[in-house]
């Protein structure tokens, strides 16, 4: 490994951010495909399941493996391992493959024997006669997808650990193949006489699962120049102990977030798994509340997965590699933010403006999609969430400035209060708005997640925000206003739709427009953030600068 000679730090400081561009176009690119595949298998599932008690026993059962790669792949392991993991590989290679090798084999003992367990108590609890019969659905297809859990850990892992040697595509794509998987599933549904919904709900299960094994064996065919794997874990000790040292703190604070989504997810199949009554009341929620909850929440999540998580996950191995450089971190760390603004904000604006046209688009139509009812609510539900895409954004690339200066504590004590809020405001909001209330939950705590996350950076490790990101932050609240303005002119002009197609046609003309009127206002107040995104990254490419 090659250092930067002290005497140029400015070509260095231009060789970081284009590294920085060229990584998230790579990221950007392969996650905007899987992102469309993505939809598209949401709009299909939703065709197929419906806003009905089999579409909501899906989501339940999808969610708890994806829990787990959040929290243990993602999540919690990642952001310890990582940091650790591209120190050794710069200092010393053969310890880092041993350290690899370690994580990797106790992330499967440990994930796998969670998996037994929870297949094993919820076998008993279905042949014990100990569920409602509502549940069993939901149930049957946990223990069916639960497997997928120790799998999807190992992949986030192993795609960590692509992205520290400047390998960003191959984990970037990974999700393709699940998509692909999942989508010719759900499509057989119409190829099969007499399919019914919940038969096909197995066989996209089943899909989901052999997925699992085909990204595992995708990402280690990719590693297999970068990394050769070991059984001897000797010397690996001091770095075990430092990983699990970050680890502890990171797994309870993102534990707790997980936490909230399980809240939401309990709350919105309530009447399914517990009863109709809440507290005394009857329950403002039905079966449909936990489908229409995750339709609507795969919406707002299409900008934040496609460029929001790619800038995050581009700029954490520059971080990690500048965490001893102040200057050269604090402004990677300022672009990264500038960089999540420019597409968060236009972005909340906008899915408000579109979110009825959008959910009767895409969820609306054929004989099993959602009714006209539970399309109304979920366009309810994306009002809910889309206000807070920015700070969902931002909180993902400060909480991983937190972690490259090896400060796992603080967003741990933020994420904990985090919760706290949303868990109470779920129980709350949801007797006037429903599933919506959720939504909204979810929104106010991230926004107040992101501000105090912002503030105790500050603090602890310096000021971030200095006069060029406020004026950046401004321009680009100025570019969103005029977008807002042009699509609230073109709702008051154009007719209201009536059927499916009219909805297809105003958000076929509100989407360009908006996106057209952002860049237009963009280039008049020369946002620089548009230029660095073509910035043109080292030679050899962002995997090349982070090899060095």
């Amino acid at each position: 490994m090659t250092t930067t000679p002290p005497d140029k730090p400015a070509q260095d400081h231009t060789e970081m951010a284009g590294a920085l561009a060229g990584a998230i176009r790579v990221v950007f690119s392969f996650t905007l495909l899987s992102r469309f595949a993505g939809l598209a298998r949401e709009i299909l599932t939703a065709r197929v399941l419906g806003d009905t008690l089999v579409g909501s026993s899906f989501a339940a059962a999808f969610l708890i493996p994806n829990l787990f790669r959040r929290l243990f792949g993602e999540g919690a392991l990642t952001a310890a391992f990582l940091p650790e993991y591209t120190r050794l590989s710069k200092d010393d290679p053969e310890l880092s493959r041993r350290l690899a090798s370690l994580v990797i084999a106790l992330l499967t003992l440990v994930t796998g024997t969670l998996t037994l367990l929870i297949a094993g108590f919820l076998t008993l609890t279905l042949a014990g006669g100990w569920a409602p019969a509502e549940a069993e659905l939901s149930i049957r297809l946990t223990i069916l997808m639960i497997p997928m859990m120790p799998m999807v850990c190992i992949t986030a892992i192993l795609g960590g650990m692509l992205q520290s040697h400047g390998k960003f595509g191959p984990p970037a794509a990974a999700p393709l193949l699940l998509n692909a998987f999942m989508i010719a599933a759900a499509a057989s549904h119409f190829l099969r006489q007499d399919a019914s919904a919940e038969g096909t709900a197995y066989v996209v299960a089943g899909a989901a699962l052999g997925a699992s094994v085909a990204q595992i064996i995708w990402s280690l065919v990719s590693l297999r120049p970068h990394v050769r794997w070991t059984g001897v874990f000797a010397g690996v000790g001091k770095a075990g102990r430092t990983v699990l040292s970050r680890f502890i703190p990171v797994v309870i604070g993102l534990g707790a977030l997980q936490l909230s989504t399980v809240v939401d997810q309990v709350i919105a199949m309530w009447p399914t798994w517990v009863g109709p009554t809440m507290f005394g009341q009857p329950v403002p929620l039905d079966e449909a509340s936990n489908s229409i909850l995750s339709a609507a929440s795969r919406f707002y999540q299409f900008p934040l997965g496609v460029f929001g998580l790619a800038v995050a996950t581009a700029v954490f191995p520059l971080l990690n590699r500048t965490a001893g450089d102040p200057d050269a971190f604090v402004a990677m760390l300022r672009r990264g933010i500038r960089l999540s603004l420019v597409v968060g904000v236009p972005a909340s604006v906008g899915l408000v403006l579109v979110a009825d046209d959008l959910t009767r688009v895409m969820l609306s139509g054929g004989e099993h999609a959602f009714s006209d009812e539970g399309t109304r609510r979920a366009a309810w539900v994306l009002v809910g969430f889309a206000p807070a895409v920015w700070a969902y954004s931002l909180n993902n690339v400060v909480t991983r400035a937190f972690y490259a200066k090896g400060d796992t504590g603080t967003p741990m004590r933020v994420s904990l209060a985090a919760v706290t809020m949303a868990v109470g405001l779920n129980f709350t909001l949801i007797w006037w708005f429903r599933e919506a209330g959720l939504a909204w939950a979810t929104s106010i705590s991230a926004t107040m997640q992101c501000v105090v996350l912002m503030v105790l950076f500050a603090r602890r490790h310096g000021p971030i925000i200095d006069p060029a990101t406020l004026r950046g932050a401004a321009n680009i609240l100025v570019c969103s206003g005029v977008m807002a303005a042009l699509l609230l002119g073109l709702r008051a002009t154009l007719p209201t739709p009536e059927a499916w197609s009219g909805h297809a046609l105003r958000l076929g003309l509100m989407v360009p427009a908006g996106g057209i009127a952002f860049l237009v206002a963009a280039m008049v107040l020369r946002l620089p953030e548009l230029r660095w995104l073509v910035q043109r990254a080292p030679k050899g490419g962002a995997g090349a600068y982070l090899a060095e």
